[in-house]
């Protein structure tokens, strides 16, 4: 993609519209523009239909009068030392309130029907989706498939992109840890040496912010055209600073929901830019360290980044328009927020699905009382996966329990002739056997 379309100066048109009668038509318009599904640049309002007597530069000049009055000043600066702002639609209020309903997690924890060990196993699934995507952003050349398998296998990287997935997953489950301590340069540095460790072209920009001594660095896009140049080294230290100020400080003066705060977050921290590489891996994570920090712990179950994978141009362009529109951080507050709302409508979506296949197969396993529940999950998988190959590293991994109880698992349920044991190499295999069915169903 390129650089969007600069759009007109707008300052110089405002005396025109003193000139211009109906204002009323002029709200109705801005009105209109406003409660679309998505914030619009100048690119596309030109487009619009316009009230009769007004060019798309006299319309855009007057969204922008209507938009500056409403921008809120934050305290993140741009390597000009200018401020960026935003302000909240009423279309984000319905987001944001959605949000906020859902991300107390009611949906899986009021359900009697989804058992502790699947509850697990969701937040262990969700966790593999958005390491393998965040990865893909960064350009990772491997598989959702292939990369899914690595992580359930257990076993090690083989590859730098397996790294690159490896490293993500296992930050992801190192956020919950760190959510109890403030943002401070020795957290984010962690994070990005977690990240980034074993997957540099130079091992030793691994954990460290740019410096005067590194080449210069640009956000090109996959033709080689220059999107964004980052903050000069030397301004890094001030601006993150900065950031760490922002992310901690608890006694504004003015409320700001901490959606938009994690939102801000990720953002700045893009566009300060302060490593080599690995910056839009450690930014997502720096917005899911706030939000789960904060008490929305339902994030631990939404794959953001595979929203984001299915159209990165639209996050990209999001953050261009932030940029060159007078800083206006709505841009990128609002395609973060529908991310979020598509990923929690996939999230219950997936859930209820099962939560149907649960109640199907539950019948079968109520005659079983003496298996415990992830035996009884892995049956059910079976049942509906008949060549599916299971290993106890994969089990131990799915439902984060020691190898040791993974393996009691599976040879029960072997003894008990509900899985074939056999051996591959050095390690047991399970499938499941011919009579499963016919032994849950007549049994």
């Amino acid at each position: 993609m390129k650089i969007p379309e600069k759009a007109p100066n707008w300052h110089g048109k405002i005396r025109d519209l003193l000139s211009f009668g109906d204002i009323d038509e002029l709200n109705a318009f801005v009105f209109k523009v406003e409660q679309r599904d998505e914030y619009a640049y100048w690119d596309k309002v030109k487009h619009f239909p316009m009230p009769e007597g007004i060019t798309p530069e006299l319309a855009w000049a007057y969204v922008k009068f209507s938009r500056q009055s409403k921008i809120r000043k934050t305290p993140l600066l741009d390597k000009n030392d200018l401020p960026f702002g935003y302000w909240i639609p009423d279309t984000f209020l319905e987001s944001i309130s959605y949000i906020d309903q859902h991300a107390g997690g009611e949906i899986l924890v009021d359900d009697a029907g989804i058992h502790k060990s699947e509850r697990r196993k969701y937040v262990v699934n969700s966790l593999m989706e958005e390491a393998i995507a965040s990865s893909l952003l960064e350009g990772a050349a491997t598989t959702r498939k292939k990369a899914k398998e690595l992580l359930r296998s257990g076993r090690k990287p083989k590859s730098h992109p397996e790294q690159m997935v490896f490293n993500n997953y296992q930050t992801i489950i190192k956020i919950k840890n760190l959510t109890k301590h403030k943002l401070s340069e020795r957290l984010i540095l962690e994070l990005h040496e977690s990240m980034t460790v074993d997957t540099l072209d130079k091992p030793d920009e691994c954990g460290r912010f740019r410096t005067g001594d590194d080449e210069p660095i640009h956000v090109r896009d996959k033709e080689g055209h220059i999107l964004f140049e980052p903050p000069p080294p030397k301004k890094i230290p001030i601006m993150m600073k900065v950031l760490y100020d922002y992310a901690n400080e608890t006694d504004e003066k003015e409320f700001t929901h901490p959606i938009i705060k994690a939102i801000n977050l990720h953002f700045y921290l893009s566009y300060i830019h302060p490593f080599m590489d690995g910056n839009g891996r450690t930014a997502r994570a720096l917005f899911y360290w706030y939000m789960l920090k904060h008490g929305y712990w339902m994030f631990e179950y939404l794959t953001i980044s595979r929203v984001f994978l299915s159209a990165p141009s639209s996050y990209a362009r999001a953050f261009l328009y932030t940029e060159i529109d007078d800083l206006d951080l709505t841009y990128f507050i609002s395609f973060h927020l529908r991310v979020i709302n598509i990923a929690i409508s996939k999230l219950i979506e997936y859930i209820k699905n099962k939560q149907q296949e649960t109640k199907k197969a539950a019948q079968y396993l109520r005659k079983y009382p003496d298996l415990n529940d992830r035996q009884k999950d892995i049956l059910r998988n079976a049942l509906e996966n008949p060549d599916k190959i299971y290993t106890i590293a994969y089990h131990a991994s799915v439902h984060n329990v020691t190898y040791e109880s993974a393996r009691r698992d599976l040879v029960t349920l072997s003894q008990k002739g509900f899985l074939v044991q056999s051996k591959r190499g050095k390690e047991f295999t399970f499938v499941s056997s011919e009579s499963l069915r016919r032994e849950i169903k007549n049994n």
